[in-house]
């Protein structure tokens, strides 16, 4: 449905708009949660790069290799665990905030 479009006969429902409204929030979740994910792997090579590749070369050495295979485990777990903490915290406050309400 084109809600948008010109010369349209008749009005949208409002539960055609609902569904429309949140159809369009999921979109834009979804594109900022890419757009973290994205972010994250940039600083993740940034950080990693700049801690591992002490003399950039054409290649990789096999010591520089393990250094940035290990500092992206490490990167990883530290965003996973504090990912992980504020998705508990934030339920928590739900809770809390709809437990208040009742």
């Amino acid at each position: 449905m084109d809600f948008l479009k010109s010369g349209s006969a008749a009005a949208p429902s409002p539960s055609d708009m609902a569904v429309q409204k949140e159809l369009i929030k999921e979109q834009v979740r979804n594109e900022i949660a890419m757009a973290n994910a994205q972010a994250l792997v940039n600083k993740m090579t940034e950080t990693c790069y700049a801690k591992c590749i002490t003399k950039p070369s054409t290649s990789i050495g096999s010591s520089d290799e393990t250094c940035l295979s290990r500092c992206m485990e490490r990167y990883m777990e530290a965003f996973n665990m504090v990912s992980k903490t504020y998705v508990d915290r934030m339920a928590r406050e739900r809770e809390s905030a709809r437990a208040s309400l009742s």
